[in-house]
């Protein structure tokens, strides 16, 4: 295999330039998802009662992310090496590496994997539920903010050749080509 592009998202962007479009991206997506929300739910009380809930699944939602990241991996049968980082107080956060490389389109699925089971699913529940549906907008927008680095990667997987493997490191992701 020949590395045809290395990818260190925080050192390309800078960490502070990521988190700063994050937590815009965040912001953006909760009003421009308010707004119809609450003409569709007109009348609706909103209940408070699941506050505490709600606020637990905001602490636990970059663990879900993560995780969902790995899920597609599972279900393909994938042999994977799952690690955690845990800051003080806080649950934890998975990475993965495998064994083998993998495929574009394989790794395409794993980064778009959180926006598919955890922002769909509430937008849904939005609309099921008025009484809550504020709640599931703020962790939907929450999440479409921690997917903005995975759409970054995205965009530079897309531009690799069609026949291209991705390969996960500790700074960044390799892009690669098999010799001929």
């Amino acid at each position: 295999m020949n590395c045809w592009k290395s990818i260190n998202l925080d050192k390309q962007y800078g960490f502070r330039w990521i988190n700063l479009i994050s937590i815009l991206i965040g912001i953006m997506t909760f009003i421009v998802l308010y707004i119809p929300f609450s003409m569709y739910h007109q009348g609706a009380k909103i209940n408070d009662s699941v506050f505490i809930i709600f606020f637990v699944a905001i602490i636990c939602l970059p663990t879900i992310h993560s995780f969902m990241h790995i899920l597609p991996l599972i279900i393909l049968n994938r042999k994977i090496k799952v690690k955690s980082q845990r800051k003080i107080g806080l649950p934890p956060i998975f990475t993965f590496y495998t064994n083998s490389h993998l495929r574009k389109k394989t790794y395409i699925l794993t980064a778009i994997s959180p926006t598919m089971f955890i922002t769909i699913p509430g937008i849904i529940a939005s609309f099921l539920f008025p009484s809550i549906y504020v709640y599931f907008l703020l962790a939907t927008s929450l999440n479409i903010g921690i997917s903005f680095i995975d759409f970054l990667s995205i965009r530079h997987i897309l531009s690799a050749p069609k026949n291209a493997y991705v390969e996960n490191g500790d700074e960044g992701f390799d892009i690669l080509l098999k010799a001929e």
